[in-house]
């Protein structure tokens, strides 16, 4: 079986966010650049369950995790 490679719209809709393109951009606008050193999920604009969603994401290697990597690329410098 092949891995589902989710895109950052459907990433965002699974976190509870707005998810069109435009709100994906500005949300990445409004919070870049994360320091040196802070994991994404321990960004402080997370609630409880997205920080959860986005670190058991990477940490079991889901289908998620390829877009949470991007999100993670596209958040810190």
């Amino acid at each position: 079986m092949e891995p589902i490679d989710h895109d950052m719209c459907a990433l965002f809709a699974q976190l509870g966010l707005p998810s069109q393109p435009d709100a994906v951009r500005d949300f990445i606008r409004r919070h870049r650049p994360l320091a040196n050193g802070v994991r994404l999920h321990e960004a402080s604009f997370w609630t409880p369950a997205q920080a959860t969603l986005l670190r058991d994401a990477l940490q079991q290697d889901s289908d998620w995790s390829g877009v949470v990597d991007r999100l993670n690329a596209a958040l810190h410098p």
